[in-house]
């Protein structure tokens, strides 16, 4: 048998949302309305920034990478995020004006967490979070750029979520477990992702997502995709199936790095317009309209079929 084991969760992830399929609703449909309601807050698309971490300045200009994708965020209206960094960084992104969510990382340094927690609230944070899906790495607990990882406990999530007046949000969710779990100490949000295939085999964010959106049904915990979000369609598909909005991610590096902050939000727009053309043509006014009838899947293997959606 001529067959080669493909373990990449990136390369799974990325068959998968495009073996999704649309059908048209033409007849009785209208010019969609992007906005979209999260945490409180409205905002122009469904379309989220990445939280990315110690990007340098590109092409020799004044602003870091991160600073400058924080800028197409405001100017775009949409949220903004941000990973792994010091305070000093992140003080500079707040003054971009936009609205930022802090994701910090899972130190072995309690202290250091809600010391970073603390001065994002300080600093005018929208909301502040913790990437769950780096506590491992390949030799135990993880290290990342000299920092040691470790593990956390239900208790220990909770602790955080309970030092801070604003919402917490869970980023590297992928079980219905752990958003269970989200729910219950009470963050406000998840992300379900596998961070850029860091779990060989790891399943498609979106394969799970309506497992998800059913477990978490009348819990009022938002729920946003990444992994190869990269078009409105990908975006579509993602609130198809029970995500409130998604967010890009590597896709936009390119954009970011030849052009800074015009062509992220050149970038981001462009995903708005397509996602605006694929409701038009499925008969969705809003994104809150958005249900998984009018999609497709490989084998008729339908989540809405299954009673999931």
């Amino acid at each position: 048998m001529d067959y080669t084991r493909q373990s990449d969760a990136n390369v799974i992830t990325q068959r998968y949302m495009d073996s999704i399929l649309f059908e048209a609703r033409y007849i009785d449909s209208v010019r969609a309305e992007l906005t979209t309601d999260f945490l409180g807050e409205t905002f122009d698309l469904p379309v989220m920034m990445p939280a990315f971490s110690h990007l340098g300045n590109y092409a020799g200009r004044e602003r870091n990478g991160l600073e400058e994708y924080a800028l197409a965020a405001a100017e775009c209206g949409v949220l903004n995020f941000c990973g792994m960094m010091e305070n000093d960084q992140f003080e500079k992104i707040v003054k971009t004006g936009a609205k930022t969510v802090r994701i910090v990382k899972p130190y072995a340094d309690q202290g250091k967490v809600r010391d970073q927690m603390q001065f994002a609230e300080a600093a005018g944070a929208f909301a502040v979070g913790m990437d769950i899906d780096h506590i491992f790495g390949e030799k135990g607990y993880d290290v990342v750029v000299g920092e040691d990882m470790a593990a956390q406990t239900s208790e220990m999530l909770r602790s955080y979520v309970e030092l801070t007046k604003l919402p917490f949000v869970v980023k590297g969710v992928l079980s219905v477990s752990d958003a269970v779990k989200c729910a219950d100490i009470g963050a406000k949000a998840i992300i379900v992702s596998h961070h850029h295939g860091r779990l060989p085999y790891a399943v498609p964010p979106m394969m799970v997502l309506p497992e998800i959106k059913k477990a978490l049904a009348g819990k009022e915990v938002g729920i946003i995709v990444d992994c190869g979000i990269a078009t409105g369609a990908d975006v579509f598909k993602a609130i198809a199936l029970g995500a409130d909005a998604a967010a890009v991610g590597r896709a936009m590096l390119p954009s970011l790095e030849q052009e800074g902050t015009p062509g992220v939000s050149a970038f981001i727009r462009g995903i708005g317009d397509e996602l605006r053309f694929i409701m038009g043509s499925t008969g969705y006014r809003r994104v809150s309209d958005i249900d998984a009838s009018v999609l497709h899947f490989p084998n008729d293997e339908m989540p809405i079929r299954k009673g999931l959606l």
